[in-house]
Parts: structure tokens; sequence; C-alpha cells
């Protein structure tokens, strides 16, 4: 019931803000009907969830966004400097990346994380053999190889989202 609630204060606060529509009664608690209707079609087809709203990533991710950030930057100029030369200086790779998360929430964040890394581009998850990368360049792939961001997403996952993620499982 508490996620509903927080995806109910989402979505109004959401409204609000892009519509501006403050003074407007009968828009106003159209725009309020609209969000508890969004929320209780949710809920009824079991869609809020505790994967829906990780809580318990708490202020990790926010850390792990900034170097993200930078991280998609630095890709962003090393794909710009290879296809602007005269000679693009490509190479496409497929490699392996063996996931370090113990989660499925931690396995999305990491190969989400991938794609959103221009030049490299997450094809498949699969639980035993890792994440299959496809890398516009040898480096790329190295650098998706080095594990640096596959150690970072594991971090992110707590001890209650791993146990948590056990109990689902269980039937």
């Amino acid at each position: 019931m508490g996620r509903a609630l927080g995806l109910l204060v989402f979505l109004a606060a959401t409204w609000l803000l892009l519509s501006g529509i403050y003074d407007h009664s009968l828009l106003f608690w159209l725009g309020a009907a609209s969000c508890l209707l969004c929320v209780l079609v949710s809920w009824r087809m079991d869609v809020v969830d505790h994967e829906g709203t990780p809580l318990e990533l708490g202020w990790r991710i926010i850390a792990y966004w900034p170097w993200l950030f930078i991280e998609i930057v630095k890709a962003n100029i090393d794909v710009i400097r290879r296809l602007l030369r005269a000679n693009p200086d490509i190479s496409p790779t497929l490699v392996r990346s063996q996931t370090m998360q113990r989660t499925d929430l931690g396995r999305v964040i990491y190969a989400n994380s991938i794609t959103l890394t221009p030049g490299t581009l997450s094809i498949d998850i699969d639980d035993g053999k890792g994440i299959l990368v496809h890398a516009l360049s040898r480096e790329g792939a190295e650098g998706v190889l080095s594990d640096d961001m596959n150690r970072r997403c594991a971090g992110l996952e707590s001890d209650r989202l791993h146990r948590r993620a056990q109990e689902d499982q269980t039937p």
C-alpha cells in the first residue's frame, strides 16, 4: 500500500509541475482523478511492486549517477573522435561480461549502464553466462571487461535487496 501511495504522490507532483494548473478547480480535480485512476489500474494489474520503486538503492544510486554521467561524456567524446577521423577507427567487437550482481535489478542497472554509454550496447543477459555486449571498438570492449562499472553496480545492491529478491523467487 505504501508503494501505491508513493506512486500517487509522484504522479500528482509530476502532473502539477508539468501542467502548472493550480487555480482552475475542475482541471485540478480531473488531474487528481486521473492520477488516482492510474494508481488503481496499476495496483489492480499488480505492477506496483518493490522493484517498481527500488527504495533499497537509497543514496547509493544518487552517488552512482554522477560517475555514470562522466563515463557517458567520456564515451561520447571517444565515439565522436573515432567517427570524425578520415579513416574511422572502429572495430566492432562482441564480449561477454560476467555479472557480479546478485539480483535481477542489479543486472538490469548494469546492462542499462552499458547501453547508456555510447559505443557499447547490451545485447543479451543470461544468468549463467553474463551480459553479451557489442562494442564499437576493442578499447570499448576492454573498458567493459575492466569491470569498473560492474563493481560499482554490484555495490549498489544491499543485503536487504538481495534477501527480498530471494524471497520473491521462493514459491
